[in-house]
């Protein structure tokens, strides 16, 4: 009789066509509707975040609620068309907010589908947009959050710090301590006793906000025995996809730098033909190959509940976020004096990277966790 295996499924890689379907989709919508010269003039305006477009995305394409349910609205996707869509969003370096409401707030709302099932038809349909109410740094792991109480009349008071795309959110998931525990509540972003202030962000294309809640009225989605673990599962799903922007934001600039070197001439030859400047693009191309199979296995391994999850999300982001950063910092340097110039779209690629670099954990907390979650001595 054959016996069942004990090794672990191998992890694919590829993109299926049901993939590279909804890619095509996303990328006409973000060439159309998101060139670079848009982005530069919206992040000059009062408005950064494309609403708009957010609306027309989530309309039209569905990416709003991916990651729900069919039966509340959503398209029963999985983490690996969300990794498809914030690769080709990282590529565009898009000011929606798809990060803060389609992967961490809803990843944060699916552990109670009954409490929050019609807070998800609408984040599905495109209704309403929401954040998850921690500081952007936090990494998978932390503890609970204790910056917000809950009163004995139910309503929540504290301040939270940092928080990505709560400015263009409509409703908040906050996580707060009562006196029965950790819980996540919901509270409307304009509800009397919320103050959101929006300090000048490094990544302007996604601002941070500082929130000030004072006896804010509020519901209770996720109670003390799985409010933990749903915010762990959140923060685990948003850096594990975190990595396929990275890995966008690094393509975007490996083939811009390459079409640039390419066109422009020195000494009557293209300046890309010099033999110092391949070797650094060739390491470069390692690198973002590199990070496009970590950022795969992470979505692979969050998309089939591997219990290898929390190590893959580790490499994922110890890699991806280290490689769109260098990635950024060679187009910058490798595009000469325009690409020091505030007109060339190369510095929102690498404040995005920056950005990205300290968001849900630095590579040296991941590589940490990863030491630990493997059983290497410190």
């Amino acid at each position: 009789m054959n016996q069942p295996s004990s090794q672990p499924a191998t992890p694919d890689l590829l993109y299926s066509d049901v993939e590279d379907d909804l890619r095509s989709a996303v990328r006409g919508l973000l060439a159309d509707r998101c060139p670079p010269t848009a982005v530069l003039a919206r992040i000059e305006s009062g408005t950064p975040y494309d609403l708009d477009l957010w609306r027309t995305l989530a309309a039209e394409i569905g990416i709003a609620g991916l990651l729900v349910p069919e039966e509340l609205g959503g398209q029963g996707a999985s983490a690996r068309e969300a990794a498809v869509v914030l690769e080709e969003l990282g590529g565009a370096v898009a000011p929606v907010p798809f990060l803060g409401s389609a992967v961490l707030a809803t990843s944060a709302l699916l552990a109670a589908p009954a409490a929050a099932g019609p807070l998800l038809k609408r984040l599905a349909s495109g209704e309403a947009t929401a954040a998850l109410a921690v500081p952007l740094p936090t990494a998978p792991g932390a503890a609970f959050p204790g910056s917000v109480r809950v009163a004995a009349d139910g309503t929540l008071s504290g301040r939270i710090t940092g928080v990505a795309d709560a400015s263009a959110a409509d409703v908040l998931v906050v996580p707060a301590i009562g006196p029965d525990g950790p819980g996540l509540y919901e509270i409307a972003a304009d509800a009397a006793g919320v103050s959101i202030d929006v300090p000048v962000s490094l990544d302007l294309t996604r601002p941070i906000a500082d929130l000030t809640l004072d006896a804010v009225a509020a519901r209770l989605l996720v109670g003390p025995d799985s409010a933990a673990d749903a915010l762990r599962a959140a923060l685990l799903a948003g850096a594990g996809l975190l990595a396929s922007e990275q890995l966008g934001i690094a393509q975007w600039c490996l083939d811009e730098t390459v079409r640039y070197l390419g066109e422009r001439h020195q000494f009557g030859r293209p300046v890309g033909s010099f033999q110092s400047l391949k070797h650094r693009l060739a390491d470069l191309w390692l690198e973002v190959v590199s990070a496009r199979a970590a950022a795969r296995n992470a979505a692979d391994a969050l998309a089939s509940g591997s219990p290898d999850a929390a190590v893959a999300v580790a490499v994922a982001q110890a890699h991806c976020a280290t490689t769109a950063v260098h990635a950024a910092e060679e187009c910058v340097q490798l595009h000469g004096g325009i690409g020091m110039t505030w007109e060339h779209p190369a510095h929102l690629y690498l404040k995005r990277a920056k950005a990205d670099e300290i968001a849900l954990g630095t590579p040296g907390r991941h590589r940490a966790a990863l030491a630990e979650l493997v059983g290497l001595p410190a």
